[in-house]
């Protein structure tokens, strides 16, 4: 039987400037994906999610090699979901080894984007992100080999991630030049304890062209969760399996801004039970949800489970009143400083500067 989507009690959200409606939770496809386990925890966590009102869904080529967008579209075959009901979301720059084989040179995105619709088993993606800036790629090259890819239909839209605000602006400046589609989204890491970026950086960002953010690492790697506290890494938790990939964040737990971070999340789950009735997992999602320039929240999951406990933040984001934001503020007590009058970047005209007033 084909599987049957319903909202249920999920946030929409649009997409930056576009019409593109998505939830305000989406799920995320990283190292979990593809890896060879017991049962079918991917096909268990798809559905789980898609049960729950998650109907969007993000990956990228350089993903377990590969095999995230394998799995995914394996997964959405067998569960015989209607396309327009998913949002699918993939991002180019890691495809291989070759020299063409990673960037954003033209041949690499058009190429790159036609292997990632053969594994997803798709003919398109919603969003096809730029999932780092390339230097040795003219902006204007790069522009026009996304804007190809969505002439052919491979994609209805495209992004940036990680991207700083100067490159964004500089696409903006391009494809307004050129008469062509620029990105209406960026990937970024968003927490409690990664705020520079998204939260001033981009300011001028959102004032300019109402791009939005699909935010990445929402609960610091697991940190936000508590089950990191004191150093301790749990022997099945995503630190102790890929103890490689995360050995700065390791090394950081035994420094003092680590053990400063450990007594921030143990106010924070304070505060989150005693004046929520929630858990600091659910302040934290709850806190990025309720910011007016995070479109989407990725979540990762390694179990069904997970996303079920995650969704539960759907409640506690009409608590986010100014008065709970200031709270938590106090407890952070590290928000960026907002650009002074006389300080602010305005993003040149021409794209490509940062510029100061």
């Amino acid at each position: 039987m084909p599987f049957t989507y319903e909202p249920k009690n999920m946030l929409f959200r649009r997409l930056g400037p576009s019409g593109l409606r998505v939830p305000v939770f989406s799920l995320g496809a990283w190292l979990t994906y593809g890896e060879t386990v017991n049962g079918d925890p991917v096909k268990e966590i798809i559905k789980t999610a898609l049960e729950n009102g998650v109907n969007m869904f993000d990956t990228a080529e350089g993903y377990a090699a590969g095999k995230a967008e394998l799995e995914m579209g394996r997964v959405f075959k067998e569960l015989d979901v209607l396309r327009s009901d998913i949002v699918v979301t993939t991002k180019i720059f890691w495809g291989g080894k070759g020299p063409n084989d990673t960037g954003l040179s033209r041949k690499h995105i058009i190429e790159g984007t036609k292997k990632c619709l053969e594994r997803l088993q798709m003919d398109y993606v919603d969003v096809l992100f730029a999932h780092r800036p390339d230097h040795t790629v003219p902006m204007e090259e790069v522009v026009l080999a996304f804007n190809y890819v969505i002439d052919q239909g491979w994609a209805f839209y495209w992004g940036t991630s990680e991207w700083s605000a100067q490159e964004v602006e500089e696409a903006y400046h391009v494809a307004a030049k050129l008469g062509l589609v620029a990105p209406i989204a960026e990937q970024c890491q968003h927490n409690m304890f990664h705020r520079e970026r998204p939260e001033k950086e981009y300011a001028p960002l959102y004032e300019k062209h109402s791009i939005g953010t699909t935010a990445y690492s929402p609960l610091a790697r697991g940190v936000l969760t508590g089950k990191y506290n004191g150093g301790v890494v749990p022997e099945d938790s995503r630190f102790a399996v890929h103890s490689g990939f995360f050995n700065a964040r390791l090394e950081r737990f035994k420094t003092e801004e680590g053990k400063k971070e450990f007594e921030t999340v143990k106010q924070l789950s304070d505060f989150a039970g005693k004046e929520l009735g929630c858990s600091i997992t659910h302040l934290a999602l709850a806190w990025l949800a309720a910011s007016p320039n995070t479109h989407t929240v990725i979540l990762g999951a390694s179990k069904p489970e997970q996303v079920l406990d995650n969704l539960k933040a759907l409640d506690v984001i009409p608590k986010m009143t100014p008065e709970v934001m200031d709270k938590i503020e106090k407890i952070l007590d590290n928000k960026p400083t907002p650009w002074s009058s006389y300080g602010r970047p305005k993003l040149d005209t021409a794209g490509k500067s940062l510029m100061f007033a």
